[in-house]
């Protein structure tokens, strides 16, 4: 796949995500993000339904359990037809690794699986006093990622921050999924470690993950042209 802005469509409802799709011209299919909020709250057929009106879909659920809860989950989601998935790196080598295999269908296809290191929300401080990770957050990302490598998953999901630093110890071809993106003139929310759609492209995100500068905006379909032309040049 090549380099694209994700969509984070965060509504609680199926009809609110159609909705919003609804704006965009015929001609325009975005590459879109269904998190827990939306999956948990319509299930699965939702997915079903935005992968018919052609889009690609990042199914963001982070699982993060025993290894064989994992696999037998990804076995599930692969019928889905979805085109990225993702894991908490924290869950361990072995656990990715069975996650890889049971998102593997028959015949040997599968979507893009991407482990998630730190939560954009996340700083240093709540990481090492809280989560009693005594590395700097640079070093635990570098370190997850290069787990996540290891388990033989396609990238991880971090903060443009933090993308150049896993693309030195991965590889380039390695995925940088970034979420954290604002516009130069928007508000931060509830996030910690952001950037502009244009950073992130210099810094060395595939993907960037947008939500509310988008979703919220006043014409949702100006400001996804924007972020694509900030990010894409």
């Amino acid at each position: 796949m090549a380099k694209d802005v994700i969509i984070a469509c965060d509504f609680s409802n199926a009809q609110s995500t159609l909705d919003f799709l609804d704006k965009f011209p015929q001609g325009t299919k975005p590459f879109v993000k269904i998190g827990m909020e939306l999956f948990y709250g319509a299930g699965p057929e939702i997915v079903r339904q935005i992968k018919s009106r052609g889009h690609k879909i990042f199914l963001d659920l982070k699982l993060h359990d025993i290894p064989n809860t994992v696999r037998k989950t990804m076995q599930v989601l692969s019928a889905l037809d979805i085109d990225m998935t993702n894991v908490h790196a924290a869950g361990t080598i072995d656990m990715m690794k069975a996650a890889l295999e049971g998102l593997t269908r028959p015949d040997g296809s599968r979507p893009v699986l991407v482990a998630v290191t730190q939560l954009t929300s996340t700083s240093q401080e709540r990481m090492q006093n809280e989560l009693l990770i005594g590395a700097t957050i640079e070093d635990t990302i570098s370190q997850y990622a290069f787990n996540a490598k290891c388990a033989g998953l396609d990238g991880v999901v971090c903060s443009p921050l933090e993308a150049s630093i896993v693309k030195k110890r991965c590889s380039s071809e390695f995925y940088a999924v970034t979420p954290g993106i604002r516009f130069a003139d928007s508000t931060a929310d509830d996030q910690v470690r952001i950037t502009t759609p244009a950073r992130a492209r210099e810094i060395g995100s595939d993907y960037i993950v947008v939500g509310r500068p988008i979703t919220a905006a006043a014409d949702p379909v100006a400001a996804y042209n924007r972020c694509v032309s900030e990010f894409l040049g």
